[in-house]
């Protein structure tokens, strides 16, 4: 398959990426934005586990290393699928951004969080303290939003906070809006899909 689907002029739906630190509520987030609007839910973490694409497991930060050409081939094929055959757009989640093709998506969602709401989150989770640590860094550095907004044109990327479900709500209310706007900018009858 071509991976036409992954092509935004030739898309009848968006495509959406929800991005951010560890524990910031990227799952939650795309899961129920993918209720509410139909969109396909691609949670990246688990598809690289369910198709093992890693080169091997880093020990020390208890995390896989990825296999990026794996894992890219086998996105294209799947945002293309649903994209041309389903008709439906895809909202994926991930840790992190930079990986993936420009012309894949049509709206980055930075998720943030506030430092104790992320500090008790990842220890809700069992992550080491050096896991823990590392990723709190990563947040107060802001570096999954600086690589979001290095690696995607400014307009399409969105800094949105992740504190509370009130904050969910919202950001899913208001990506929702712009899918709806995304769709009549696009002139595609909402009934076609």
């Amino acid at each position: 398959m071509s991976g036409d689907g992954t092509d935004a002029s030739k898309r009848r739906r968006p495509n959406i990426l929800i991005t951010g630190t560890p524990g910031v509520g990227k799952t939650a987030t795309a899961s129920l934005l993918a209720e509410r609007t139909g969109m396909k839910h691609i949670h990246i973490g688990e598809l690289i586990q369910q198709h093992k694409c890693y080169e091997g497991r880093d020990e020390d930060l208890d995390s896989f290393i990825l296999d990026e050409d794996k894992l890219l081939d086998l996105m294209e094929t799947m945002l293309g699928e649903a994209n041309l055959e389903d008709g439906v757009g895809v909202v994926c989640d991930y840790h992190a951004c930079e990986l993936f093709p420009e012309r894949w998506f049509d709206l980055i969602l930075v998720l943030r969080t506030k430092t104790d709401v992320l500090f008790d989150r990842l220890s809700k989770r069992g992550y080491s303290d050096k896991k823990r640590d590392e990723n709190m860094e990563c947040e107060i550095m802001q570096v999954i939003l600086e690589e979001a907004r290095e690696a995607y044109d400014h307009e399409i990327v969105h800094e949105v906070p992740s504190n509370t479900t009130e904050d969910i709500d919202s950001n899913i209310a208001r990506v929702e809006a712009w899918t709806k706007q995304w769709i009549a900018d696009k002139g595609v009858d909402d009934d076609e899909n």
